[in-house]
């Protein structure tokens, strides 16, 4: 597990970067192509016997400059903690805001590594940074040339001829594409959610739900019903998901996550879980009947108990 280190504690040392390899973003959904550059990086590293880093921002910036429209793929807290996951010696988080942003390409970076600079970094072929986004791969160059440090601009990794990209994850995860998702991720897409109180018409009809309200920037699936696992105190279970207001209750629904663990009745209340999701199976729609109802979900949990 790699040293999690934020500029703006007061221990921080600047020489932690210093002639190091380095790979720079914000690495939102720690994907397989973030993975591919942060493994460059690494590789440098180990050929020049200098310690390896990445470097990425406390919040996505997208979360001030596109806050109405940003879909994340994880926390904060777990996209630094999947990254310290990785075979790096430290992740360097540095505090991102309005200001920072504003600052020139050259002022960017000087407030970024201050006097100790990378020998290598190592960054996406899409890189900007500083005011309006002005900085690019090539001002990157010449402001390294100058300081001894080598910029590596990598082609994006490409699946099916299209480059992976966070945008493109969430496109997929908006449509419902759980499982085309994941293999872009590496893993399954994940939601972690408090489990609340819900309206009870579950229990009612015989399948009792946990039920998430996840805030709508983490909520990057689209609505529908999923086959899941569910993963419990680190068990996991199989789970048929409801992903939506359920449009038959509409009128009294607030919870938007809906979670039904197969052989499983412990009380949850208040207990964190996480959902991993990997198969739709339909939209969400009403229903004309409660025995319609019952019989589709019913049916939609003996899919999960036969494939997952």
């Amino acid at each position: 597990m790699a040293a999690v280190i934020f500029r703006n504690d007061p221990a921080f040392e600047d020489a932690i970067l210093d002639r190091a390899s380095v790979a720079f973003g914000v690495f939102d959904g720690v994907h397989e192509g973030h993975r591919f550059i942060i493994g460059e990086a690494v590789n440098t590293a180990r050929e020049e016997e200098v310690p390896s880093a990445v470097i990425t921002f406390d919040i996505d910036p997208d979360e001030i400059f596109a806050a109405d429209r940003l879909k994340k793929l994880m926390t904060n807290e777990t996209r630094i903690a999947k990254l310290a996951e990785l075979d790096v010696d430290a992740v360097v988080v540095l505090p991102f805001s309005r200001e920072f942003a504003a600052q020139s390409p050259e002022g960017f970076l000087n407030a970024c590594f201050g006097s100790a600079v990378p020998s290598h970094i190592h960054i996406g072929s899409d890189f900007h940074f500083g005011r309006k986004a002005a900085g690019n791969v090539e001002s990157l160059r010449a402001w390294g040339a100058k300081r001894g440090m080598t910029v590596h601009g990598h082609e994006l990794v490409a699946e099916g001829g299209v480059p992976v990209t966070a945008t493109r994850i969430r496109g997929l995860l908006s449509e419902g594409k759980a499982r085309e998702a994941a293999s872009l991720l590496g893993r399954p897409y994940t939601l972690a959610g408090t489990v609340r109180p819900g309206r009870g018409e579950g229990r009612d009809f015989g399948f009792a739900t946990a039920n998430l309200e996840v805030p709508p920037l983490l909520l990057a699936i689209g609505e529908g019903v999923y086959a899941c696992y569910a993963v419990v105190e680190g068990e996991r279970y199989r789970a048929a998901v409801n992903v939506g207001i359920p449009a038959t209750f509409a009128d009294t629904a607030n919870q938007n996550i809906e979670v039904h663990i197969l052989d499983f009745d412990k009380d949850i209340y208040g207990q964190a879980i996480e959902v991993e999701f990997v198969e739709w199976l339909r939209a969400m729609r009403a229903f004309d009947s409660a025995d319609e109802l019952i019989a589709t979900v019913q049916a939609n949990i003996a899919w999960v108990r036969e494939n997952l």
